[in-house]
C-alpha cells in the first residue's frame, strides 16, 4: 500500500457521495447515488480548550504520531480526544465498483486512526473523520461518503466514557485518476478549523 498525504476539504456540498470541491477546472464530480450511505455530521466548533497539553493547530505530525485535540460531538457531547493515524492507503477504483459510473476516474484512498478518550468525558457513540491532501498540499477535489470493504467508518461504542478507551476508524477519502493524496488532517474546531493538525508520511 502507499503511504500518502491530505488536506482539509472547504465548501463541499455534504449531500453528495462524490462532489468536486475547489477543483481548478470547476468541473462537478458525479452526483451521489441516493442509496449511498451517508457519514455522519460533525459540528466545527471544538469545546473549550482542556486544561493540560493539547496539540496546537497547524502542527505537522508523522503518521503513528499522537495529536491531543478538544472535541466536541452534537449538541451536548464535548471532551478531549486522542487522534493517531497509522496509515494512509492506495485502493484500487474497482474497491468503488457499488458506486457505478459516479466513481469513474477516482481512486479511494482509506486514511486509518485510532481515537482515545483522554479525560474521560462521555463521548459515547461520537464519531471522528478526517480529510485528504493532495500533493499540492491542497483538498482533492473530492469527497466520498460511506464506507467500503476495504475501509469501515467506526463509531465509539457506549463505553468511550472512560479515559483510555479506544477504538479504529477509517475515513474513505478519494482523489481523481493521475493525483495523490499525501497527508491526512483533522480540521474540527475553533483553530483547527483553519489552520488543521496534518499527518504525513
Amino acid at each position: 500500500m502507499k503511504h500518502v498525504r491530505t488536506t482539509a476539504l472547504l465548501a463541499c456540498a455534504a449531500a453528495l457521495l462524490l462532489s468536486a470541491c475547489g477543483g481548478e477546472s470547476g468541473q462537478a464530480a458525479p452526483a451521489a447515488p441516493t442509496s449511498a450511505p451517508t457519514a455522519a455530521a460533525e459540528s466545527s466548533t471544538a469545546a473549550a480548550a482542556p486544561a493540560g497539553d493539547v496539540t496546537k493547530p497547524g502542527t505537522e505530525l508523522k503518521l503513528g504520531e499522537r495529536a491531543v485535540v478538544p472535541f466536541k460531538y452534537g449538541t451536548n457531547k464535548s471532551g478531549t480526544i486522542a487522534i493517531t493515524v497509522t496509515a494512509i492507503d492506495k485502493g484500487d477504483n474497482a474497491d468503488l465498483a457499488k458506486y457505478g459510473d459516479k466513481a469513474k476516474g477516482i481512486t479511494p484512498y482509506y486514511l486509518r486512526a485510532t481515537v482515545e478518550n483522554v479525560d474521560g468525558a462521555d463521548l459515547a457513540y461520537s464519531s471522528v473523520s478526517l480529510r485528504a491532501l493532495g500533493s499540492d498540499g491542497r483538498s482533492t477535489g473530492v469527497i466520498i461518503t460511506g464506507s467500503t470493504d476495504q475501509c469501515k467508518s467506526g463509531t465509539a461504542g457506549k463505553d468511550f466514557t472512560t479515559a483510555g478507551a479506544k477504538f479504529e476508524t477509517c475515513t474513505l477519502q478519494g482523489a481523481r485518476e493521475g493525483a495523490t493524496v499525501e497527508a491526512a488532517t483533522f480540521d474540527k474546531g475553533d483553530g483547527y478549523d483553519k489552520s488543521p493538525v496534518v499527518w504525513k508520511n
